[in-house]
């Protein structure tokens, strides 16, 4: 079993835009966090578009973002911002949040 250090964990936000609402795509988010170990959580936004919170390793983090650009098959996703983001304390699971 590895063991990941403090200093190596990253917090990242994604938003992911284009056909992303109404497509299964905040499961499909779950389902994949929840395989690369990562925690967060994924709701949707006011503006149309997903927003993603998510607390791993850079490589997990990198694994989630390949997954977040290519989407579930229902979805088109257009782009994918990423941003620097604070890790949430007591996070330590993936969940779906309620919307906005």
């Amino acid at each position: 079993m590895n063991v990941v250090m403090a200093a190596d964990v990253d917090t990242r936000k994604f938003r992911v835009r284009g056909r992303v609402q109404g497509v299964g795509f905040r499961w499909f988010v779950e389902r994949e966090a929840k395989t690369l170990g990562i925690s967060g959580w994924v709701r949707n936004s006011s503006d149309g578009s997903v927003e993603v919170l998510a607390t791993g390793t850079r490589d997990q983090l990198s694994a989630l973002r390949a997954r977040l650009q290519q989407g579930p098959r229902a979805a088109r996703v257009d782009n994918v911002e990423e941003l620097e983001a604070k890790q949430v304390p007591g996070l330590n699971t993936f969940r779906i949040e309620g919307a906005w």
